[in-house]
């Protein structure tokens, strides 16, 4: 069978619960398990495509026939054959065990990390650099939406700290809409990310409600890291002792606080109206 870019596609059958396939792929819907093989998966049209658009490094493609009746699906099979990707074929409802969503879409990739650590990262631009830190964020939809919005903003990496929610779990990976694949994600077990910023000459900016300093009264044009602190407790003291700057996001209603997703994405939001949209 050939699809329509002129490629064989070659599709192989799995119908057996107890294939070794099939176990591994259930396998990963655990965060040891993901973190052992490296690999996490992702499941619907929208961010397989993203990820073959950004040269993920998938491992195989599994699908069931509900992908053809999808807007896109026929498609995007051809194009997974195109790439020279192990195809799998399930039947519908040996699928529906695997899928995380509540209407599966019939397509699934596992997708080997990309480890990027601190030492990975090579910037072009040294006077500029934008990081956002995340210290112990619990939510999958506030990590996964804030990482989202660092890509947005044209973020150089997104850390985060030991604690904190799994980036590469599907709700996570679902809220980020496929910015996962487009700038680094590190995780750090300790705060030695802290030492290399300073070393980059990174400015910490500490979203903190103990401070009289408003967002909008700092200057965000230079090398900077917004720390974001979990939900229920803030920002770490260890970290919050080194920060450069802390800003409160002033409340003008009756509430308390604002969502961390929220919070993150005004300042980051603020920090690329000075560092690129007044530039434009």
């Amino acid at each position: 069978m050939k699809n329509k870019f002129g490629h064989k596609m070659e599709i192989k059958l799995i119908s057996s619960e107890n294939n070794s396939i099939i176990k591994h792929i259930k396998s990963l819907q655990l965060k040891k398990q993901r973190v052992r093989h490296l690999q996490f998966t992702v499941e619907g049209v929208r961010i397989v495509e993203e990820c073959l658009k950004h040269n993920g490094d998938i491992e195989y493609v599994i699908f069931s026939e509900e992908l053809h009746q999808v807007q896109g699906g026929s498609d995007l099979l051809n194009k997974v054959s195109s790439k020279g990707h192990t195809i799998y074929q399930l039947p519908s409802q040996l699928f529906s065990k695997l899928a995380t969503t509540e209407s599966p879409q019939g397509i699934m990739a596992v997708v080997n990390m990309k480890n990027s650590s601190l030492e990975d990262l090579k910037f072009e631009d040294v006077d500029n650099l934008f990081f956002v830190i995340l210290d112990r964020i619990q939510d999958p939809g506030n990590m996964g939406t804030i990482i989202r919005t660092a890509e947005s903003a044209k973020v150089d990496a997104v850390i985060i700290t030991k604690g904190s929610v799994d980036p590469y779990n599907s709700k996570t990976l679902r809220a980020t809409m496929g910015a996962i694949f487009h700038l680094p994600i590190i995780q750090c077990d300790n705060d030695v990310w802290i030492e290399y910023l300073k070393q980059k000459n990174v400015e910490l900016i500490a979203a903190d409600l103990d401070t009289d300093k408003t967002y909008i009264d700092i200057d965000y044009n230079k090398n900077i890291g917004i720390v974001i602190g979990n939900e229920a407790n803030g920002i770490n003291s260890n970290i919050l002792s080194s920060v450069d700057e802390r800003v409160i996001i002033p409340i003008l209603g009756k509430i308390e606080s604002l969502n961390a997703s929220v919070a993150a994405g005004i300042l980051i939001y603020k920090a690329a109206e000075e560092k690129h949209l007044r530039k434009v």
